[in-house]
């Protein structure tokens, strides 16, 4: 028995037919966000980055239909605006879930537990990476370097940093995000859609309240290079051999305490303890700082 070509799944070279155009009103509608975004650039081309965040703003990936979008209002062809859109891992070429849940699994992340994390959703979740939950909330990838090793291991939510985290604050922050309940990143803006993130990263305003103010910016551990290249030195901390005194002064016994018994709440690492919401480092918070800008 034998069979067929199409049956075996192989092309016989015939090309594919022109990608859909989208209905006139959605079309109305981001060719006039298309002009405002082109007319910030000297040269029409440079705006096919932040065109190709239009578009997944749209339908949440970059469809063949917004990618003969970008190319018409660009003069460019499809192969061109294929080439970028399929080169930058934030443009989704299938359709994905409301919330991009990304744990970092790269060095620092990973030692600290990030491999640990990504384990425990994929078997809370049942997906893979790049697979999305049945309900269309959750895609989960694992990702490269968030900038952010000073808060390892971190998970990202369309693009907003959730610090500190361990296998079973993860597993809490999508339970939360599924249910619908609100879900606060440990700094930035509040998470929204991807959709709504994906139009904000094509330079629209975030229009919700509060949502500029409480960008925030980086938090003190992220600071503490800056300040030493300032010239801003700690005070030296002087250790001395366990049970010793300084010198001139008589020895002392260290006074007995029993074993130290950490709570769940407590992280079994020098890093800062996750605590039981996403706002995991309160004593360090992440808001605005003078030294950033200066």
């Amino acid at each position: 028995m034998t069979t067929s070509s199409s049956q075996r799944g192989v092309g016989l070279g015939m090309p594919e037919l022109p990608a859909p155009d989208y209905p006139d009103d959605v079309r109305a509608r981001l060719e006039a966000d298309a002009r405002e975004v082109i007319a910030r650039y000297p040269d029409s081309r440079s705006a096919l980055l932040p065109l190709l965040h239009l578009v997944q703003s749209e339908e949440g990936h970059v469809t063949r239909t917004g990618t003969r979008f970008c190319a018409e209002v660009l003069g460019l062809t499809t192969a061109e605006v294929t080439a970028v859109a399929t080169f930058y891992t934030m443009y989704r070429r299938r359709p994905s879930g409301d919330y991009q849940v990304g744990v970092c699994t790269n060095t620092l992340c990973a030692v600290m537990g990030g491999d640990a994390i990504f384990e425990e959703l994929q078997e809370h979740l049942g997906v893979g990476n790049g697979e999305t939950t049945d309900d269309g909330r959750i895609t989960l990838e694992h990702i490269e370097c968030n900038a952010a090793c000073d808060y390892a291991p971190v998970v990202m939510v369309n693009w907003e940093f959730f610090d500190n985290q361990t296998p079973a604050s993860a597993r809490r922050m999508v339970d939360d995000l599924r249910a619908g309940r609100p879900v606060t990143p440990t700094r930035g803006a509040p998470l929204c859609t991807f959709k709504e993130t994906a139009r904000i990263l094509a330079g629209f305003p975030d229009e919700r309240e509060g949502a500029v103010e409480a960008g925030g910016s980086a938090g003190p551990a992220s600071l503490v290079g800056l300040k030493l290249a300032k010239g801003e030195h700690p005070a030296a901390r002087v250790v001395h051999p366990r049970g010793a005194a300084p010198r001139g002064e008589p020895p002392h016994e260290p006074p007995h305490e029993p074993p130290h018994e950490p709570s769940p709440t407590e992280h079994l690492s020098s890093h800062d303890a996750p605590q039981d919401t996403s706002a995991s480092d309160p004593a360090n918070p992440a808001g605005p700082t003078a030294e950033e800008g200066e």
